[in-house]
């Protein structure tokens, strides 16, 4: 069988050391949180009315090809499936054909933002008024501010239309106002819905200043933290350029890519422009689960790996052109407390250069340091603003004599292969406890007769090994029953609870044998946290010696499932009953033991739901059992 059947990887855990965070390992459980929230708040650029004047200083601050983005439909299922291969360890995609990621190369031709010059740094806010009334010439109303945030809403209400007889500080202001509104609702679009924080508006107070940031490098490392919070298998959202992300996977991925119906060889700049418009395709059943197995079957055939190649270089402002030597460049990359890493020897084949084993990724700590207002952040960020300063000393190249396979065998062994399972978690789960009960049934049966001690021990080890792992095996078929696979992305939760019961004897109607409830003084209690399944809420305590303790705690509409493990010559023995469905609130249930040596030590009950300390049963015998039950389970 293919290691990865049973083990995803990573085999290596040194690259991917966070691996247990990642939602991938969430997937691998059947644990689906569905497609991500994607946020982006484009679509109401459109209704700014700019001026002439006002476009002039757009363009003079840096943003005259960003303004020229449409708003793009984005595909969710594509962003959420790229999101589960995303590593914030080392800040790129993880394929079967290698890493991949978002380089600053992308971002120049892709969007148009100048991703060399000064890091976008400055002050941070926690209110807006000041700000606002100096930059602006009006505050934002109470019900408009959130902190340091000011509502989208609010600027375009306030700003989105220039008077013709406006003076040139009223046009400026409302320019400002624009690109306040233009970088949040794309570059640094948040999860908050339709805010953007308001620090950012001191850097276009001087529209030739802010020419002279490194936006796009801002908006690179804003983008990579945004995937790296989403690729927390906690997390339900994701914010950041998204439009940038989408149409990097169009250009590099023939995964989702659209039929364009218009002609798209004289594509204009930026590069995002060439899927403006209508396009067509198939849609149907792309989904999550869609682009998922698309990914973990990912071929080298699917791969663009230049895909700016065959552009023709006149459209390319010449700007754009002396900076692109820094797609290359391994830096740091800044947006105010946003320090992220730019690792481009990690996907060298993006540059046409041949993959060689990249180094070590240096484990750094993501701090976010602008909660105080008024902090200048320079000041507290000197390891990451020297990083940026070496930019051009730190250009990678490529060796032409490696031999990429020895890449190849390296990647495979510390990556993630695949997201989803090759085969369904319940027929996975039910090949295994097959092959267990398979293995128990042959350590059962087996005589140790003639065999030595250190023979007999071996046997009596491999039984109670075997049968301890069908023990945990049944806990964990209850909670796959309980909680079925979601192929749609919609977490659906146990809400099964076992009524609580005060302590006392309960019949069966149709039974007049009654259970013994348990003294007192009895050890032995079943136990769990109250609240939602969880594998770890499973909780089993031990019975004294010559006490058999079974029970099932009845409820409406309450699914039950009982298995017991009794110990026998020294030896667990583990056996699992049928599901009970007790549909009646007086129905009680009690298990026999058949053909087992009077010696049973102790048993276990496990109950699906909200779990409670119950009596055992006094019973001492399995003669004693059978004259009170007439249900039996034969070990």
């Amino acid at each position: 069988m293919d290691l990865y059947v049973t083990n995803p990887g990573p085999i290596d855990q040194s690259v991917l050391y966070d691996q247990d965070k990642h939602v991938s390992s969430a997937v691998w459980e059947g644990q689906e949180r569905g497609a991500l929230r994607c946020h982006e708040h484009t679509s109401k650029l459109d209704q700014w009315a700019l001026t002439q004047n006002q476009l002039d200083l757009v363009h003079k601050a840096g943003f005259g090809y960003l303004r020229l983005i449409p708003a793009i439909s984005l595909d969710n299922p594509l962003i959420s499936a790229l999101v589960e291969r995303w590593r914030r360890e080392t800040n790129t995609f993880h394929l079967n054909v290698g890493e991949m990621t978002v380089t600053l190369e992308d971002v120049a031709y892709l969007i148009g933002l100048a991703i060399d010059g000064e890091p976008v740094m400055g002050v941070t806010y926690t209110m807006c008024d000041t700000i606002c009334e100096r930059l602006l010439g009006k505050a934002p109303d109470h019900g408009s501010t959130s902190g340091g945030m000011v509502k989208l809403s609010w600027l375009k209400e306030s700003f989105s239309h220039c008077p013709e007889d406006a003076t040139m500080e009223e046009i400026e202001r409302r320019t400002r106002a624009y690109l306040l509104y233009l970088v949040g609702s794309t570059i640094f679009s948040t999860t908050t819905g339709n805010k953007v924080p308001v620090m950012y508006l001191p850097l276009f107070e001087d529209f030739d200043q802010a020419s002279k940031y490194a936006w796009g490098a801002a908006a690179l490392s804003f983008l990579y933290r945004a995937l790296g919070n989403a690729s927390l298998k906690s997390q339900s959202t994701v914010s950041g350029c998204l439009t940038l992300l989408q149409c990097w996977s169009y250009y590099h991925l023939d995964i989702g890519r659209p039929r364009l119906n218009q002609d798209s060889i004289h594509v204009s700049f930026p590069l995002v422009l060439k899927w403006k418009g209508k396009q067509s395709g198939p849609t149907a059943n792309r989904d999550l689960i869609f682009y998922r197995k698309a990914l973990d079957s990912l071929k080298p055939s699917d791969v663009e790996w230049l895909p700016y190649i065959n552009i023709d270089c006149r459209i390319i402002p010449e700007d754009i052109k002396r900076s692109l030597i820094l797609g290359r460049s391994k830096t740091m990359l800044i947006c105010f407390d946003k320090a992220e890493r730019h690792l481009p020897d990690r996907c060298l084949r993006q540059y046409g250069l041949c993959q060689s084993i990249p180094e070590d990724v240096q484990r750094w700590e993501r701090k976010s340091r602008g909660v105080d207002g008024g902090v200048d952040l320079s000041g507290k960020m000197e390891l990451e603003l020297n990083e940026w300063l070496d930019r051009r000393l730190n250009i990678v190249e490529g060796d032409e004599g490696v031999d990429e396979s020895e890449y190849m065998q390296w990647y495979m062994k510390i990556t993630r292969r695949f997201v989803g399972r090759l085969m369904p978690l319940s027929s996975e789960f039910q090949r295994m406890h097959a092959a267990l009960r398979d293995i128990a049934l042959l350590a059962d049966t087996v005589s140790t007769q003639g065999m030595d001690s250190q023979q007999t021990e071996s046997v009596t080890r491999i039984r109670y090994i075997v049968h301890e792992c069908l023990r945990d095996q049944v806990g964990t078929s209850m909670l796959a029953s309980s909680i079925p696979q979601v192929e749609h992305g919609k977490r659906i939760r146990g809400k099964e609870m076992i009524r609580r019961k005060s302590n006392g004897k309960r019949r069966r109607k149709d039974d007049p044998a009654q259970c013994h409830a348990a003294t007192e003084g009895d050890q032995s209690q079943l136990c769990s946290a109250a609240g939602e399944i969880d594998y770890s809420q499973l909780c089993l305590t031990d019975a004294e010696v010559d006490d058999l303790q079974l029970c099932h705690a009845g409820g409406d509409g309450v699914d039950a499932q009982l298995h017991t493990t009794i110990e026998v010559d020294g030896t667990l023995i583990c056996h699992p009953t049928d599901e009970i469905d007790d549909d009646d609130d007086d129905t009680e249930t009690c298990i026999g033991i058949t053909e087992v040596d009077p010696q049973v030590c102790h048993a276990h009950a496990v109950i699906k739901g909200e779990d409670q300390a119950v009596p055992d049963s006094s019973l001492k015998t399995s003669e004693d059992v059978e004259q009170h039950n007439d249900y039996s389970i034969v070990v």
